[in-house]
């Protein structure tokens, strides 16, 4: 099915080319007219008119029932080309004033499209020139039939033509068609800003509702004594809080609405779990590598959980007794839409006891299950401290 788009485009050229035609079959069959009767000019110019208007025509009454505008198109600016060089040629040569019909042609390859309006510049400038080379020999294909005291007229009445079709006809429906389309770019750009604003506000309620979520998980849990349930309340809360996060920062951006800016992200995300476990005290420092990217929020939520997962295990267990240290994280863009996440501690590293206790746990279950969402493969060391490597692609979910 043709787009709507496509539709009004197709309609608007076939409306212009009819209108075009219907006024220079007018025109032909008016200065056919004129010509036989009035200037007293006789033989191939009035008969070059008539037989220009009926085969018009026809092409137009033969573009309603097999519908090709190119073919169409095509034969009117073939039969303009040959009725303006045969009136041409008998009326004067290159100083006849039907001549400018050729630029008639021309405009009208420029108005259908860029590349058949340079074809036809081409052709009819090589036309004029043969007009005037053939003028410069002693050979004449056809005698200038136009007498005398009719030329002024003739001229006058040949300029007034092109004028009018090049102006009132061409000039005044493509101003239209361009003020139409100023008109529709006008209303989409306010659709678009409609929407735009609707998805924000899409996206604060989101926000709020993930808040809001995360306060009651807050709440619940400074009812719960047992220290172990505690925990994992907290964690959810932190989970809920990363994807939070990426909605606020949404809702806060003037320009894409789709990416979010990776680097202030992950900054945000980590200043929240450092005040959320409370290890300001601790002398934690926290340390960023990462480039100026944005990615899909389809990327960045599952990366922000993992990212939430592997720093809150580091805050937890890498640091024991109030020991000062680092952590470290960078993210590295690739070829072909790849990147890796790199997060590293100088702490204490996991012992194999804890890595076997943890091992199916929910938070690193998370992670493996994330980093297959993200089309990628983890790989975890324990040497001076832990190490993630993580590598990833970004997600961008088509809507079809």
């Amino acid at each position: 099915m043709t787009p709507p788009t496509k539709r009004n485009q197709y309609s608007n050229k076939a409306k212009l080319l009819v209108l075009v035609s219907q006024y220079a079959s007018i025109f032909a069959v008016v200065f056919g007219v004129i010509c036989y009767f009035f200037l007293n000019i006789k033989g191939i110019i009035p008969l070059s008119f008539f037989t220009y208007a009926l085969l018009l025509f026809i092409n137009v009454l033969a573009l309603k029932k097999h519908e090709n505008l190119l073919l169409t198109y095509n034969i009117a600016s073939i039969l303009t080309t040959i009725n303006g060089i045969v009136i041409t040629l008998a009326s004067g040569g290159i100083q006849s004033p039907f001549i400018f019909v050729l630029g008639v042609v021309v405009f009208a390859g420029f108005v259908n499209t860029k590349v058949y309006g340079g074809y036809y510049l081409l052709i009819n400038l090589l036309l004029i020139s043969l007009i005037f080379l053939h003028d410069l020999s002693d050979f004449r294909l056809l005698a200038n039939t136009v007498p005398e005291e009719s030329g002024n007229w003739f001229a006058f009445l040949s300029v007034l033509a092109s004028i009018y079709l090049l102006g009132g006809v061409f000039g005044k429906n493509l101003l239209e068609a361009h003020h139409n389309l100023y008109k529709s770019q006008k209303e989409i750009a306010s659709r678009i800003e409609e929407k735009e604003t609707l998805l924000k506000e899409v996206h604060h309620r989101v926000k709020n509702n993930l808040q809001t979520i995360s306060s009651l998980l807050n709440m619940q849990s400074r009812n719960i004594k047992d220290e172990e349930i505690k925990t994992l309340f907290k964690g959810s809360q932190n989970r809920v809080v990363s994807m939070a996060i990426v909605h606020e920062m949404l809702y806060g951006q003037d320009e894409s609405l789709s990416k979010i800016a990776v680097k202030p992200y992950v900054q945000e995300l980590c200043d929240y779990l450092f005040r959320s476990l409370k290890v300001h005290s601790k002398n934690i420092e926290s340390e960023f590598d990462i480039p100026d990217i944005s990615l899909s929020i389809d990327t960045v939520i599952p990366l922000g959980i993992i990212i939430n997962e592997t720093v809150t295990n580091a805050l937890k267990y890498a640091f024991p007794e109030n020991r000062s240290g680092k952590i470290k994280i960078k993210i590295k863009e690739g070829p072909e839409g790849k990147y890796t996440l790199g997060i590293r501690d100088n702490g204490v590293g996991f012992c194999d006891k804890v890595v076997n206790k943890k091992r199916d746990s929910l938070g690193l279950r998370l992670i493996n299950n994330l980093t297959r969402q993200l089309k990628g493969n983890i790989k975890r060391t324990n040497k001076k401290g832990t190490r993630y490597k993580i590598q990833f692609e970004e997600i961008i979910e088509s809507i079809s």
